[in-house]
């Protein structure tokens, strides 16, 4: 998919309006139509229709929004690193005209632009609240009113300073997120506790979770060309019983691989055959930037820690402790994005940027 055309957005906003909502598409925007679902206009209109619809205090209490949508709304499974890089550009574009910021986006791949966003976003200084739905705006016992409702909230609390995102009463570090395909509470932080959450009609932030005490002195952004990143050069591999050195060969030998990601089993293991550390560590002798996780839900990888995992910090591979797939994927995009030398892009995966591990 094409990048989003540059400066998709309105050139101009009323102070008085504190939040800028971006409308990216996704199923919460979605109408019926003929081939079934699919991103439909007018969000502007359609979302303050729905909001009427809350409680007249509720609706009083909502901070002054102005709805923007990109010219050419997505289903986010089309979305690409080139669709996260013009997200952070726009929140970049426009930071001193707003207060905060809502993302309207697909579930499909919510967490990965999350994630994305967190480490484009890095001294961050307000909130940037990424939401959806299950369902669209327009059907019956939709999730989008109370989802829309909850990220207006949230983003309007100066002292949220990082990429969160709110579902279903929840309010999530963005870079944190596991995923369920249908449940109405669609994403769960199982490594890191809420930041944020709904209780009753208060809308309720941790302050002692967030990144905006933790963060001082963080660099400001940083949004590097991720047309570097945006044709395959990393791959992800989760192993399976079986697997072979000619397989993982296969993608690591590819000369446009830049990086990997691989999903271990339990803690870092990996088969006992040789030939596979060996391929590993002729990828890291050819400067490519090789991460582990686990491939359970919770927890996290400790290379080494059982006798199936050793050797593969001796191979060059980086440990992604409690990182989910999403998290670790992207600061991998994000470092090979950047003209940095191979320890360096070592060293800050190891490092936490924004409290993703």
């Amino acid at each position: 998919m094409a990048m989003i055309p540059h400066s998709p957005l309105a050139s101009s906003v009323p102070a008085q309006e504190r939040i800028l909502v971006i409308y990216t598409g996704g199923t919460i925007g979605m109408q019926q139509h003929a081939e079934g679902l699919a991103p439909s206009g007018d969000f502007a209109t359609r979302m303050a229709k729905a909001l009427s619809q809350l409680p007249l205090a509720q609706q009083q209490s909502l901070p002054p929004y102005k709805v923007v949508s990109y010219t050419t709304l997505i289903d986010s499974s089309a979305a690409t690193p080139l669709t996260w890089q013009q997200l952070a550009q726009d929140i970049d574009d426009r930071l001193t005209a707003f207060a905060g910021f809502v993302i309207i986006h697909g579930t499909d791949t919510l967490s990965w632009t999350a994630s994305s966003l967190a480490y484009q976003l890095q001294g961050l200084d307000r909130p940037v609240v990424v939401t959806g739905s299950m369902l669209p705006l327009e059907s019956p016992d939709s999730d989008s009113l109370h989802n829309l409702h909850g990220a207006l909230q949230f983003a309007d609390k100066p002292e949220l300073q990082e990429v969160a995102i709110y579902f279903a009463g929840q309010l999530l570090r963005g870079p944190r997120i596991k995923q369920h395909s249908e449940a109405a509470n669609a994403f769960a932080s199982p490594n890191y506790p809420l930041l944020g959450e709904r209780v009753g009609d208060d809308f309720v932030y941790y302050p002692s979770r967030g990144l905006g005490l933790q963060q001082r002195g963080a660099p400001r952004f940083e949004l590097p060309d991720y047309r570097q990143v945006n044709q395959g050069e990393i791959v992800r591999i989760a192993l399976w019983p079986g697997v072979a050195a000619w397989q993982l060969d296969a993608w690591l030998s590819d000369s446009r691989v830049k990086g990997a990601l691989l999903q271990l089993w339990g803690a870092g293991n990996l088969p006992d055959d040789p030939h596979l550390l060996n391929v590993l560590a002729r990828a890291t002798g050819e400067g490519k930037l090789l991460a582990a996780i686990s491939q359970c839900p919770q927890g996290s990888v400790h290379l080494g820690a059982y006798a199936a995992g050793h050797g593969l910090s001796d191979a060059g591979v980086v440990a992604g402790d409690d990182m989910t797939p999403e998290a670790a994927f992207t600061k991998l995009a994000h470092l090979l994005a950047q003209p940095l030398a191979l320890e360096d892009q070592r060293q800050r995966f190891l490092t936490p940027l924004v409290g993703e591990r």
